[in-house]
């Protein structure tokens, strides 16, 4: 976000599940208690209604002032976790989408990849109790992590992939020209 406030740049910052009022009480919901809490359906079910919460109340609000929206995840994700990662049709999370959205895609989506057993173990390095998702079996973050190659090879005009088992400062470098690349970024002073 600094990188683009420097050349100018006003973007808000956000993420899913969440991002607004509604959206982060069903986030609550989402990623706190017993494992097993939702099934798939209806996690995508709430995680549709919390992402029209977000885009209605914040993310379309924000673009239309003219402003970035940097989010960490998106609609993607939904594919992923619930459809690549626990079963659910592509073809019902794409229409649920168009329900719950119309034709509203991100103009660029980076995908940070490392292999699961890495991205678990640094979820375990963070601070603070893994949620319901990261408790789930490596099987399905190696599902996850496959879905969202998938979905990058699937939409290549709008997803890059990004080598995020690299140390911070080199991922920090490529997000920036993948930017800078795919949407004009005037280059950071």
């Amino acid at each position: 976000m600094a990188s683009l406030a420097r050349v100018g740049i006003v973007a808000q910052r956000t993420r899913e599940p969440g991002g607004s009022a509604g959206a982060e009480a069903i986030r609550r919901l989402l990623l706190d208690g017993a494992d097993e809490r939702w099934d798939a359906v209806g996690e995508a079910l709430l995680l549709y209604a919390a992402r029209r919460d977000h885009v209605t109340r914040m993310i379309k609000p924000a673009l239309e002032r003219g402003e970035w929206v940097v989010c960490d995840r998106f609609a993607d994700s939904t594919l992923a976790y619930q459809g690549y990662g626990r079963g659910l049709p592509i073809a019902d999370l794409l229409a649920l989408h168009r329900l719950a959205l119309g034709d509203f895609v991100p103009d660029l989506t980076l995908i940070l990849d490392l292999p699961a057993t890495e991205g678990l173990a640094r979820a375990t390095r963070r601070a603070g109790p893994a949620d319901r998702f990261e408790r789930l079996d490596p099987a399905f973050h190696e599902r996850l992590r496959n879905g969202f190659r998938r979905i990058a090879a699937d939409n290549p005009a709008r997803c890059v992939v990004i080598d995020a088992s690299t140390e911070v400062a080199d991922v920090h470098r490529a997000v920036l020209a993948v930017t800078r690349r795919m949407l004009g970024a005037p280059a950071d002073g």
